[in-house]
């Protein structure tokens, strides 16, 4: 039995998720106190439970202290089946989140799956659909497995209501190499708009251009949604090399001025690009698991995320595998599992 301080490292959900993963992928139990200790409001939310529920699911797993406001949780996994699957959040909790629990366990099960979840797509805090699409699950499906993900309704904060569909085609995972991003093919600014005036879209997508200044008029556009998905407002920049797609979003928060909104996500995108690396913080952390579970493999990116050194902690914990960190010549940092 592992015991682990949810306080420690990032302190966040991401200690919970990653170590419901990787008890389905070892086969061994842990106990997790101080559930997001390092958080203003600790313990378990909505969209925490639900995570734990889909790791419960599909490992036949038994896990006591599983509710809201819980701060400490025993996990004893049981054996991976694969199959349908539908998991609800009931509140605009990161349907992208509750994914990240069972994605890896299913992509190296003995069978496929297909999975529905609904709750937010495009919230703070958390990977949009987007990111999952273009950015996560091509570069996961380069270790083996087949993947698809579907977006069947927007769902913004604070009413939630999406719903996404991914399919799973699992296969033994192969170690792969992502140190070259390759050669810049584009770049895209698109302001999802559902139930907010027009103006804000434009007022964005003119603070992001004067960041953005090299990419072409044409590359900023506004994408008019259905009233009834929101009110909801995302800005979704993507970066498209040969080899990997960048995703940086932001998102509309009262209280938050469209053109903050908007230079805030630009300037990131910004330092993406100005970097020579693959991953970008976001995809960094996300990497770490699937490569560690291949076995081997190394990929660039920009700074270490506390997520990431968090993360990196906990699978060597579960796995014995552990990572080698170095700069790179052109200002990067490569990670390898060793």
């Amino acid at each position: 039995m592992i015991t682990i301080d949810g306080s420690d490292g990032e302190g966040g959900g991401q200690v919970l998720r990653n170590s419901a993963a990787l008890s389905l992928l070892t086969g061994e139990p842990f106990t997790i106190q101080n559930i997001r200790g390092g958080r203003a409001k600790p313990g378990m939310m909505r969209q925490h439970v639900t995570s734990l529920e889909a790791a419960c699911a599909i490992g036949g797993a038994e896990c006591s202290g599983l509710m809201v406001g819980s701060r400490e949780l025993t996990f004893r996994p049981g054996r991976v089946i694969p199959g349908e699957y539908s998991f609800a959040v009931g509140t605009a909790g990161s349907t992208g989140l509750v994914l990240q629990a069972i994605l890896v366990p299913l992509m190296m099960a003995d069978a496929p799956s297909r999975i529905m979840i609904e709750g937010g797509t495009h919230a703070m805090a958390a990977p949009p659909f987007e990111f999952l699409q273009k950015t996560l699950l091509p570069v996961l499906e380069r270790l083996g497995p087949t993947l698809s993900i579907t977006l069947e309704r927007h769902g913004f904060y604070p009413r939630g209501g999406g719903r996404i569909v991914v399919d799973i085609e699992p296969s033994a995972l192969r170690t792969i190499q992502c140190t070259q991003r390759g050669a810049f093919l584009g770049g895209k600014a698109e302001v999802l708009l559902a139930g907010i005036p027009f103006d804000i879209a434009d007022r964005e997508l003119t603070a992001a251009r004067k960041v953005l200044s090299e990419w072409p008029e044409e590359a900023f556009a506004p994408a008019l949604l259905p009233a009834d998905c929101g009110p909801g407002n995302a800005l979704l920049l993507e970066a498209s090399f040969e080899h990997v797609t960048e995703v940086v979003s932001g998102f509309g928060k009262l209280g938050v001025p469209a053109e903050r909104l908007a230079k805030t996500a630009a300037k990131r995108m910004a330092g993406y690009l100005a970097s020579q690396a693959f991953a970008g913080p976001y995809l960094q952390d996300q990497l770490l698991l699937p490569f560690a579970m291949a076995g081997g493999g190394a990929f660039t990116t920009v700074k270490l995320s506390q997520h990431s050194r968090t993360a990196m902690a906990l699978i060597e914990r579960f796995t014995g595998r552990g990572f080698r960190v170095s700069d790179t010549e052109d200002g990067a940092h490569q990670i390898e599992v060793c």
